[in-house]
């Protein structure tokens, strides 16, 4: 384990339980079973999260229920649950994605790279994050090896099956420049996918933890040199610190910027998925409303619950909306919606996907996942987190993912979802 690996203010010893365990660290700790008694209060939620407040209704008459023991012959369980989805034109094996982890050293070779095969052998995507070739380069500088961020892609491919899943590839205006689209497209590497329809390059936005603001992180004044033709830097810690901040720019975008972007990308880079990653933004809507008819395949919302590696304080806690508003303000639409911000376990992801997302996102979940248990420990989060999304499905009568609906869900007194017709708040 890396004990350097922590993740403020994330459930991390619940992750690290999941990681270790699997499906049994869904249900409470045995060493009480048959001399406690377990009740309210066992799992406090947050109380400033809005997902967290919604609660799910079983209903009591389900006719979907009758269906499936027509079909069965047999009363239906939790296990006849159906997770298999399709989340940006890749079809996955369950209602889940590895989220974007980028250029940080945390993220970098090996943690990423196991991640790429857990998630490959998962059958559930893999988004590779921005700056990773400006950082690290494309490959290694002898040439022996590669960046990060092939390494990522060749763990994923030779550990992939030949149906399921896919890699999607962020680009940031720092990997424009380094034109990171047109090496990936073209190197072999990336063939394996690509002739399976199983890469995606994905539009950066924003993100939830610093909406509007440009990527940061904190770089040693050697390697922020080594960087100082791509980033530009930030003398925040004072001169006399080795320490600087290196700063990425947000990138311009309007709602014609944007349009044209996911055309470019059809038009130059044909043989993939185009995804787009938005920040929660109060225009979210429009936005996704933008990227969808431009031709997005996939549509990324990030709420500002989302995780970082470096972002001011007052981000974190005053700026952007909540995943559940961006949720109730795009609304639920035939195009393909992803979730992600604070991700871990399936009561938020059932809440998510009924509110109208295809599928949610694993970040920190992963990241923390794999340090816990590099060859197993994301494998067995995804098995508690497919346990519990079974178990909730099938208790509100549904018995596919993509069935779920507003109607599975209580909301809080001031919660008001959009009309059909409108799609935002």
């Amino acid at each position: 384990m890396n004990t350097a690996l922590v993740a403020h203010g994330f459930p991390e010893e619940q992750v690290r339980a999941r990681a270790r365990h699997g499906a049994a660290a869904v249900f409470p700790a045995q060493s009480g079973y048959g001399s406690g008694l377990l009740g309210a209060g066992a799992c406090t939620p947050d109380a400033d999260d809005e997902l967290e407040r919604i609660r799910i209704v079983p209903p009591v008459f389900m006719p979907e229920r009758l269906k499936k023991l027509i079909d069965l012959g047999r009363e239906p369980l939790y296990s006849d649950v159906d997770l298999e989805t399709v989340i940006g034109g890749f079809t996955s094996r369950m209602p889940l994605y590895v989220s974007a982890f980028g250029s940080t050293q945390v993220a970098s070779h090996d943690l990423g790279e196991a991640a790429g095969r857990q998630a490959a052998q998962l059958g559930v995507p893999l988004v590779i994050g921005e700056n990773v070739v400006p950082v690290n380069g494309y490959r290694s500088a002898d040439d022996a090896g590669v960046s990060p961020l092939l390494g990522r892609i060749a763990a994923y491919a030779e550990a992939a099956g030949a149906e399921y899943g896919g890699v999607a590839v962020q680009q940031s205006t720092e990997d424009a420049d380094a034109e990171v689209w047109n090496l990936i497209y073209s190197d072999p590497v990336s063939e394996p996918l690509l002739a399976t329809g199983r890469l995606a390059f994905e539009l950066k936005v924003g993100q939830g933890a610093k909406p509007g603001l440009g990527g940061l992180t904190v770089l040693d004044r050697d390697t922020a040199g080594r960087v100082a033709e791509q980033y530009a830097t930030d003398e925040v810690f004072g001169a006399d610190s080795d320490r600087v901040l290196r700063v990425s720019s947000p990138g311009t975008f309007t709602e014609e910027i944007l349009r044209q972007q996911v055309r470019l990308m059809r038009n130059n880079f044909p043989r993939v998925k185009v995804w787009v990653k938005l920040h929660p933004g109060r225009d979210v809507a429009e936005a996704a409303a933008t990227a969808w008819a431009a031709g997005a395949d996939a549509v990324t919302v990030d709420g500002a619950e989302g995780g970082t590696a470096w972002a001011p304080t007052g981000f974190l806690s005053h700026v952007g909306l909540p995943l559940a508003d961006c949720l109730r303000r795009v609304g639920r639409k035939d195009s393909c919606l992803l979730a992600s911000g604070r991700m871990w376990e399936g009561t938020r992801a059932v809440k998510a996907l009924a509110l109208g997302a295809r599928a949610v996102g694993l970040g920190r979940a992963a990241l923390l996942a794999v340090d816990e248990d590099r060859e197993a420990g994301l494998r067995r989060l995804a098995e508690a987190f497919a346990l519990e999304v079974r178990m909730l499905t099938s208790a509100v009568g549904k018995y596919h993912v993509n069935a779920l609906d507003p109607q599975d869900l209580l909301f809080p007194a001031a919660w008001r979802m959009p009309s059909a017709a409108s799609g935002a708040a």
